[in-house]
């Protein structure tokens, strides 16, 4: 019978974060230090990096005016 409860209250909790995912988030992000480790380890991640600094830097010939 406890087994049936938690998973239960785990899937209600589930749904209640997935219902308030980006009020969450910011919560989470308020904190610098919590903040600081998820980009790092976001960035970590190779593909990540690579096409984010391919977001940032485009290949190609820089224009010089």
């Amino acid at each position: 019978m406890g087994r049936i409860l938690s998973i239960l209250l785990i899937g209600l909790g589930g749904y209640f974060l997935f219902q308030n995912r980006y009020r969450a988030m910011n919560v989470l992000f308020k904190n610098p230090f919590l903040r600081r480790l998820a980009v790092s380890s976001f960035m970590g991640l190779p593909g990540v990096r690579d096409r984010m600094m391919k977001m940032v830097f485009p290949p190609g010939p820089a224009e010089l005016k």
